[in-house]
């Protein structure tokens, strides 16, 4: 009797052939999920510099209340609750500058609130926003140091959760100077 060859592929050659393609699938889930995490960061990092740019106009346009009201400034959405609105919003009546001032951090507070998650916003005046090549939440608040809006937010973990590592706390990823201000 004669044998015929058999044409086709081994139990062996399929199963690698699926290991291959399952590492493949894999692989490219992995860096589908960086890709996510990395663009979640940079809207909230676009956020956050929106909102300070937001409140350096702001307090441009009303500097006679930077030193009375504004630089009373150090909000944390995660740790301090929901705003109180101030008794006078200036949305549908007249109000003077300090009223406007309170005004507008409320209105930093609510955006702040729903657009980082666990942020934090601080004005402060700063000579020395940098240390150790991070920006800081600490302000040395010299008479000639600029007006600084600082935001930051807690990041999360893989899984969801909030994270908190008390070795390296979170610092601030945005901080803009405002110019165009006698200090």
């Amino acid at each position: 009797m004669r044998t015929v060859p058999q044409s086709g592929f081994t139990l062996l050659e399929i199963l690698v052939a699926v290991v291959v393609l399952a590492l493949g699938v894999i692989g490219a889930s992995a860096v589908h999920l960086t890709a996510m995490r990395a663009r979640h960061e940079s809207l909230l990092l676009s956020n956050a510099a929106q909102l300070a740019a937001g409140m350096a106009d702001r307090m441009r346009a009303n500097p006679g209340q930077i030193d009375a009201v504004y630089l009373t400034l150090d909000y944390d959405a995660g740790a301090e609750p929901d705003p109180a609105a101030p008794a006078q919003l200036c949305w549908s009546a007249d109000c003077d500058a300090a009223q406007l001032a309170l005004a507008d951090l409320y209105e930093l507070k609510q955006q702040l609130r729903s657009a980082l998650p666990a942020g934090r916003v601080r004005v402060c005046r700063d000579a020395a926003i940098w240390q150790a090549h991070r920006l800081r939440w600490e302000c040395d608040g010299g008479a000639g140091a600029p007006v600084v809006v600082k935001i930051g937010w807690h990041g999360k973990n893989p899984d969801g959760t909030p994270r908190h590592d008390a070795q390296q706390p979170y610092a601030p990823s945005v901080a803009i100077s405002l110019a165009g201000a006698a200090p």
